[in-house]
């Protein structure tokens, strides 16, 4: 439910023995020809977009994209996790298979706000419960990895040392006994003040959609009547299940997020100031100590204090139990042999932005890119959306101040050519100096006034999926003719570079100023004039395709976008 933005959004991966055995058992699987060497990535090495039309294909169904992958009516597709449809696509000699690992987590998420998941014990008694490492050895043959805290395993701050809960029916029932609940003669769990549970429904997408997140609601609400909690799993149309929790109307739901390299994540899952209705904190969970600790990360002033910080909060998660972590997915995608330029790492697979900008036909002809996309759009408004359905489509439109070296992860230049960082005991203050001769997709200069519009304009309308990556800004001053940015922030956080650098979307200020309703706003509705007189849309940006048209069920349809700062003869 969690979009990506550039190489796998804010993602950080510091080489340790988790990265190195998910390397080694790509190399085992796929073959020797995906292991790489340590580099950076050098942007002068890249020139495009080389191909001048991309499709993003709509197919719901596995089986049909697998067969449209065998039959060249895809090039790409993504998102692929059933053991299955690994061994068919690696006995298919048109594709190449690359799998990365990857900060991706499924999470079992309670509504805390509301009788009975508002109580700790029976959260805690569910957790106890789940079977996640029985669940995942089955449903995913081992293309997935357990998830026992909240960050991935992956994650440099992940700790996996926080003491956990004893699992098992038995040790569940303890926990409920020995809080005061009680079992009626029916089976059925009594709460300590004498009120019966309701049924609880899980929401989760169709099995059409993401078959293991419905077969996982269906066990854990088996689970959860075997504890004695009246239960069952309530498939939804995606776009109505995230329409339900984002206002938080449900009892309980399955959720995955692509998570970033940063740990402060939690806050923006975790933080009590973050329950708001299309806010990241869907669980709702609001408690002191925690957010007193996730402050402390949020606002650590080096490694050392967030380290400790994140563990803290992990420890205090795991009595909480707002959610209860499942898994994190190895992320594997397909690529068609009839393409050249394919670019990937052992961290990043071949289905990235790089591949998009290098791709061109083996056969030196010119035709469309057909991307997949598993799941209907729900949504072009960049200021709302929160799906990675509609990110694939947005992470291509817009871009950041920075992005992520996709070998080391590191930050690198990307808008910003260069930029400082310079903190005292006030306060902490960015400086950007944007590339020169940058413009947006309708072929206007693209200017540091336009990214202080944006920084300004998120922070001012309160848009809860960005607010927490500029609520801290104390003022944003800029100089067009020497194109530099400031960014003061009113407190010190290791974090402040990535949230500005790399978590504020850069948009064109002539575009969000005319916005009459940002929540309502439906960019792909409004015309829109380019500088030569091209008919677009509202959805401009700087990135390396540009939006032309969308037909509900079928594609997305996008263009070279003439303009991008990579391509030769565009802006430098």
């Amino acid at each position: 439910m969690h979009g990506t933005i550039g190489f796998n959004g804010k993602s950080k991966i510091i080489i340790q023995i988790m990265a190195a055995l998910v390397a080694l058992a790509a190399v085992a699987f796929f073959g020797a020809n995906h292991c790489f060497a340590a580099k950076k990535f050098d942007l002068s090495e890249y020139d495009g977009p080389k191909m001048k039309d991309l499709y993003y294909v709509i197919t719901r169904d596995m089986d049909a994209a697998l067969l449209a992958m065998s039959t060249g009516k895809l090039d790409v597709l993504s998102d692929i996790y059933r053991p299955a449809d690994v061994e068919r696509l690696r006995a298919d000699d048109g594709a190449d298979l690359s799998m990365a690992s990857s900060f991706h987590g499924f999470f079992l998420t309670f509504n805390t706000r509301k009788f009975p998941w508002d109580q700790k014990a029976l959260r805690q008694a569910a957790a106890q419960i789940v079977e996640r490492r029985k669940w995942v050895r089955d449903l995913f043959s081992g293309y997935c990895e357990p998830m026992s805290t909240f960050l991935p395993a992956i994650s440099p701050f992940c700790d996996t040392d926080a003491p956990a809960l004893p699992l098992g029916l038995d040790e569940a029932r303890k926990t409920l006994e020995d809080a005061g609940w009680t079992w009626n003669r029916s089976g059925w769990l009594v709460a300590p003040d004498g009120r019966e549970l309701p049924t609880t429904e899980i929401l989760c997408p169709p099995s059409s959609v993401a078959a293991t997140s419905t077969e996982i609601a269906a066990l854990f609400a088996e689970a959860l009547i075997s504890l004695g909690v009246p239960s069952e799993a309530e498939p939804l149309d995606f776009q109505t299940m995230l329409a339900r929790v984002d206002v938080g109307d449900f009892d309980a739901c399955t959720n995955a997020w692509t998570m970033s390299r940063d740990p402060d994540v939690m806050f923006a899952f975790y933080h009590s100031s973050m329950d708001v209705e299309g806010g990241y904190n869907i669980s709702g969970i609001s408690d002191g100590e925690l957010d007193e600790t996730l402050r402390e990360l949020r606002y650590a002033p080096d490694e050392d204090t967030a380290r400790e910080a994140s563990s803290r909060a992990q420890r205090i998660l795991n009595e909480l139990c707002p959610v209860i972590p499942i898994y994190s997915r190895y992320s594997i995608s397909a690529l068609s042999k009839n393409w050249n330029g394919i670019f990937e790492t052992d961290r990043n697979t071949s289905d990235n932005l790089v591949t998009m900008i290098s791709m061109t036909p083996r056969d030196g002809g010119e035709r469309p890119i057909y991307w997949n996309i598993t799941e209907e759009i729900r949504t072009l408004n960049p200021l709302v959306s929160s799906t990675a359905y509609d990110w694939t489509v947005l992470g291509t439109v817009y871009d950041t101040l920075l992005s992520v070296d996709p070998y080391t992860f590191e930050d690198i230049s990307w808008l910003a050519e260069k930029w400082s960082i310079e903190t005292d005991d006030k306060g902490s203050v960015l400086d950007f100096t944007l590339r020169d001769g940058l413009l947006w997709q309708d072929g206007r200069p693209l200017t540091v006034e336009d990214v202080a519009y944006s920084i300004q304009f998120i922070k001012d309308n309160d848009v809860p999926r960005f607010f927490d990556s500029v609520k801290d800004v104390e003022s944003v001053e800029f100089d067009k003719d020497a194109r530099t940015l400031r960014v003061t922030m009113s407190n010190v956080s290791y974090w402040h570079l990535h949230n500005i650098g790399g978590g504020v979307l850069v948009m064109p200020k002539h575009i969000l100023e005319n916005v009459p309703n940002w929540r309502a706003w439906q960019p792909t509705n409004r015309p829109h004039k380019a500088l030569d007189g091209t008919e677009l849309t509202e959805l401009i940006g700087s990135g390396p395709v540009t939006f032309r048209e969308s037909r509900t069920g079928e594609y997305v349809r996008m263009t070279r976008n003439e303009n991008y700062f990579l391509l030769r003869g565009g802006a430098r």
